[in-house]
């Protein structure tokens, strides 16, 4: 009986190993989901399966660890060609292949710039800009301010989106904005206008404190930091700074390069850049600003295209002069050159 009762007071006074605790299910999924490959497909897909995976794949947080783990920077989707029509073409192969048909304008005159999964367009005879996502298709169109020249003014788009964490290429919901800028034909300022779609409206008008000959065609802005940039025809900047709502010129380095032959750029200190191709090299500028406010730009290093294209150490004659860049892309930090009729990304 004893021993009886004392084995039942060992066995009642030994406690069972507590379970192991169970991972949340959103905490499982999300583990889930950070292991897909870094494909444009992947997270759009993933968010198809039910509301649960499109609220964690959509979460800003989850935007964030998803591209920090990867490393990885957004591919190039398309390109566009704007001869006798408007035509977008595809890059990449199914199922991350955008079908051409889903982003159709036909009285497209110009694209404007393309940034944060947006592309502007600018339909001159309609007398409106048009703001599209290639990724849903979806169109926006916008009636340009009366204050400016519709046969004169460039433009762009950026997310307005300003929350913690945000994470750019995934914001197709979010507020945009369009920055338009022109000349004005009195006195050669230039002028800028924000327009903002959580209010639908155009802001006041901004003009530069002197005059500029800004560039229309080929000279798409280069955003750097929260401001952006625009060459002009002499050798200089125009830059609008979102937060101040300023538009002001500034001195370029002390080139003669072609027109034709500059980009703006971001260089790797968050500082703007310029980058000129001097065949067979690019020279790659940097502006500094000291504590006194004063500007100076130096030569931050130079590169041979040719040993990185493959291209040949020398041109023909009848091929000098012609070699110029058609444009940047701030994701992927690429820009894209045409020599020899063909064109190289570098």
């Amino acid at each position: 009986m004893s021993e009886e009762g004392g084995e039942i007071a060992h066995r009642h006074g030994s406690s069972p190993a507590a379970p192991a605790s169970l991972p949340d299910g959103d905490d499982l999924l999300r583990e889930i989901l950070l292991r897909l490959l870094p494909e444009p497909s992947s997270l759009p897909r993933a968010s198809a399966v039910c509301k649960r995976s499109r609220r964690l794949v959509t979460d800003p947080k989850f935007l964030q660890r998803f591209r920090t783990r990867h490393g990885k920077k957004p591919p190039l989707l398309s390109v566009f060609r704007c001869l006798d029509n408007f035509v977008f073409i595809p890059i990449l192969d199914p199922p991350d292949r955008i079908s051409p048909e889903c982003f159709s304008l036909h009285s497209a005159n110009q694209v404007l710039r393309c940034r944060h999964g947006r592309v502007l367009v600018k339909c001159r005879l309609r007398k409106e800009a048009v703001v599209c996502e290639p990724i849903s298709g979806e169109q926006r169109c916008v009636t340009i301010s009366p204050e400016f020249n519709m046969g004169f003014f460039n433009g762009t788009v950026v997310c307005a989106a300003g929350d913690l964490g945000h994470v750019h290429g995934g914001c197709h919901s979010s507020p945009f904005k369009v920055v338009l800028v022109c000349m004005c034909r009195e006195d050669n300022r230039a002028l800028a206008c924000v327009y903002s779609s959580e209010t639908g409206i155009w802001g006041n008008v901004i003009s530069t404190a002197a005059p500029c000959e800004l560039w229309d065609m080929g000279a798409p802005a280069t955003l750097v930091g929260n401001a952006l940039y625009w060459l002009y025809m002499s050798n200089g900047m125009l830059e609008f700074d979102l937060d101040e709502q300023s538009l002001s010129v500034i001195t370029g380095p002390p080139i003669t390069d072609d027109f034709r032959r500059r980009q703006i750029i971001q260089v790797e200190d968050g500082d703007v850049g310029l980058v000129t191709l001097s065949y067979p090299s690019f020279q790659m500028w940097e502006r500094k600003v000291n504590c006194h406010g004063v500007a100076t730009w130096f030569v931050r290093k130079t590169v041979g295209i040719h040993n990185i294209l493959g291209l040949p150490s020398q041109l023909e004659e009848w091929e000098r002069g012609m070699e110029s860049i058609l444009g940047y892309t701030e994701d992927t930090d690429a820009i894209f050159i045409h020599v020899d009729s063909n064109v190289y990304m570098a």
